[in-house]
């Protein structure tokens, strides 16, 4: 079911379409999907298409929206996002439609045609040799969660304190092991954050949460979203690294993907107070796999 269009973001948007291209009398607004944010299709009588992003409730609190825009202007220099236009000090955007545009899914994003696609845009990306000045320490920013979560009065889950204990040992010995370099990254590699454009050129969109981090949480995140088994998890490591990979390599893989869930099991409870039920089951969700993520982790 298509989201409804919110009637006050309207005159929102005709501002920025004025501003911005000098013109606002389109001819449709379409709601895209998004779990925080407002983003609408604008479609112009001359048949340009555009997007406008309205930042969601409550996400002020947890994005700095001028490390946004560092982030998504590389991705933008590196030509695997939508051409940006305009990036507000609030965090509105205006980018131009992406044409022909696909939203992967999980079930697509299992094709090894676009498994070497998702390699290819994250090895430009790590390999970038930019540092964008934008941190994105995992676990400071699970402590600012924390905070959030205690101060909402949210309640979080009763064995909490002995997987966050597990978590920090298998962080522990995964440092120990592996050679761990800060490159920029996506960090929100969802499925609906891939764009297929004409079956041959697939874009990232969507940097909210980009920034200098291990280049193996964005393959972990994708794993994990795309829900790929081992031998998808296999051709996309290898394709990445350009050889199989080695027992460190998979250490330091499973390591990310119990970050992810960690980090991202404690941001859905931060929206609780702002989006009830649907964020407690998709935390509940992570938090089931995170822990069974802690048992894989010990038989490699």
């Amino acid at each position: 079911m298509a989201k409804q269009i919110v009637i006050e973001d309207l005159n929102v948007v005709k501002k920025l379409l004025q501003k911005v291209l000098g013109k606002s009398d389109y001819m449709e607004i379409e709601r895209m999907g998004g779990l925080t944010n407002r983003t609408y299709k604008i479609t112009f009588p001359d048949s340009e298409q555009y997007v406008v992003r309205i930042p969601g409730e409550g996400t002020e609190k947890m994005i700095v929206r001028s490390d946004e825009k560092v982030s998504t202007e590389l991705a933008c220099k590196l030509g695997i996002d939508a051409d940006l236009l305009y990036f507000g000090d609030d965090g509105t955007k205006v980018t131009v439609y992406i044409s022909k545009a696909e939203t992967m899914s999980a079930e697509r994003m299992r094709e090894k045609v676009y498994i070497n696609m998702a390699a290819d845009i994250f090895r430009k990306l790590h390999n970038s040799g930019v540092d964008t000045g934008v941190p994105f320490e995992v676990f400071d920013m699970a402590e600012g969660y924390e905070k959030i979560i205690y101060d909402n009065n949210v309640k979080l889950f009763e064995d909490y304190d002995k997987v966050k204990a597990a978590v920090m040992e298998i962080k522990a010995e995964a440092d120990s092991i592996c050679s761990i370099k800060k490159v920029p990254c996506h960090n929100d590699a969802l499925c609906e954050n891939w764009v297929l454009s004409g079956k041959e050129r697939m874009y990232l969109i969507d940097w909210e949460y980009a920034g200098m981090n291990d280049g193996f949480w964005d393959l972990a995140e994708v794993s994990i979203e795309a829900c790929y088994e081992h031998n998808h998890d296999e051709l996309f490591l290898t394709e990445y690294l350009g050889r199989r990979p080695s027992k460190a390599d998979w250490k330091r893989f499973l390591a990310n993907k119990l970050y992810v869930d960690y980090l991202w099991t404690l941001w859905a409870k931060t929206r609780v107070p702002y989006d009830g039920e649907p964020m407690e089951a998709w935390a509940a969700e992570r938090y089931a796999r995170l822990k069974e993520n802690i048992v894989e982790f010990d038989k490699v």
